[in-house]
């Protein structure tokens, strides 16, 4: 299999949504991604969505140079450095507008339009809860090959913005459980769960330990669920209305 000699030329073919769904498929099946009926199937995918209107079509040569891109990055000696400068920020609101991080210029950040349809969560590195995203603002590859993105929080204005990684702090946004539905929560299970304490409410992660079952209808659900944060490690016993599972659980 021939990969480009430079494959980095083909990140900004792509739009935030189309990224992040790569990341995701990447982290899944790793070295797997780099095959032609894949990449075929992932750019013929991305070809036809609405938030390409207007856009050139995806290749699959495109799809398959990312994906070895982020194989080769994957594979790279990996040292304990500080914290790496941008190598460059993409503003959203201007087609061509992809500066190197060491430009004079001032970068404006634009909002990703070709994402708000989409429900994602991320988690702020102020205190390792998830918070829904309104919008993403910009988005920047590190000297790491790292992806982040600067999000804007529902609910919070531009001075709670942050920048996150793609990779481990976005995802796709949990759901609440549904009285019918409290049988699809297994002990092990991720789950996102309302912490509520006197000085603070989040909605943080947390597997589940024991699931002590009650008798109900498709209305209410009298389940108790005893879950295990992964933040501090303690436990705490929550119903039905204080939990939201993870999409990919669902049978």
């Amino acid at each position: 299999m021939d990969a480009p000699e430079d494959s980095s030329h083909y990140f900004t073919d792509f739009t935030l949504a189309e990224i992040v769904d790569m990341e995701t498929l990447f982290k899944e099946l790793g070295d797997q991604s780099l095959l032609k009926d894949f990449c075929q199937t992932v750019a013929s995918s991305f070809s036809c969505s609405v938030n390409r209107k207007g856009k050139s079509s995806i290749t699959w040569k495109q799809v398959q140079g990312w994906f070895q891109g982020s194989l080769e990055k994957q594979n790279q000696p990996k040292f304990k450095t500080a914290p790496s400068s941008p190598l460059l920020i993409v503003d959203l609101s201007n087609p061509g507008g992809v500066r190197d991080a060491g430009s004079p210029e001032t970068v404006t950040y634009g909002k990703a339009s070709d994402v708000s349809d989409l429900a994602f969560e991320a988690k702020s590195a102020r205190d390792d809860a998830w918070y829904d995203v309104a919008s993403f603002m910009t988005y920047r590859y590190l000297r790491t090959g790292e992806l982040e993105v600067r999000v804007r929080f529902s609910g919070f204005d531009n001075q709670h913005d942050e920048w996150v990684n793609v990779q481990t702090s976005v995802r796709e946004r949990s759901i609440p459980v549904e009285p019918s539905e409290c049988g699809r929560v297994k002990v092990g299970d991720l789950l996102l769960c309302f912490q509520d304490r006197e000085d603070e409410a989040l909605y943080c992660d947390a597997h589940v330990v024991n699931i002590k079952r009650g008798v109900h209808d498709h209305r209410s659900c009298n389940c108790v669920f005893v879950v295990r944060y992964e933040f501090d490690g303690t436990e705490e016993t929550l119903g039905l209305e204080s939990i939201c599972r993870r999409p990919d659980s669902e049978e």
